[in-house]
């Protein structure tokens, strides 16, 4: 009769081992798909999927060159007409470029720039300048003009002209 109870209970152990075996395989396999489908999702790829076969020679991707900026100190100041009226424009501007030496031939060449930055600032109507459009299109033609002086004078151009402050009264 003792032989008959050991034969029952083994069995039964038998089964609660592989049904925990089970589990943590179960477990297992659904943190290793979750941490693989919010990899995937997120867009960072798979490092074992990826692309790039080890081609070290192509390179996709240019570098990035950061910005240098020249502040002109000096405000633009001018008269600008409004229906019959004079009114001011006060800008204060700064140079943005990825290559110093334009920044440095725009400094060497600053008074003429700012000669005809407020010539132009002076051209401008008053309703335009108080607009973002118009404000966006006096410094695109801002930087058309800069960009003129710089070739006249065989330097690089420059990339954008900000406003650092814009008052129109």
């Amino acid at each position: 009769m003792a032989e008959n109870n050991a034969s029952e209970t083994a069995p039964a152990k038998k089964g609660k081992l592989k049904l925990i075996i089970m589990l943590v395989v179960v477990i297992i396999m659904a943190i290793v798909l979750s941490v693989v489908g919010t990899m995937w999702f997120l867009g960072g790829g798979l490092p074992f999927m990826s692309e790039d076969h080890g081609e070290a020679g192509e390179t996709t991707e240019e570098a990035f060159v950061p910005s240098t900026y020249l502040l002109i100190d000096k405000a633009l100041v001018t008269t600008v007409q409004a229906q019959g009226r004079q009114r001011y424009a006060q800008v204060y501007l700064a140079l943005e470029a990825t290559d110093p030496q334009a920044l440095a031939a725009a400094q060497l060449h600053l008074p003429l720039i700012r000669s005809q930055l407020i010539m132009l600032l002076g051209k401008s109507e008053f309703n335009d300048l108080q607009t973002p459009e118009g404000r966006r299109g006096l410094a695109e033609r801002m930087l058309t003009t800069v960009n003129q002086v710089l070739e006249q004078e065989g330097e690089p151009a420059v990339k954008r002209v900000l406003f650092r402050n814009f008052v129109v009264q």
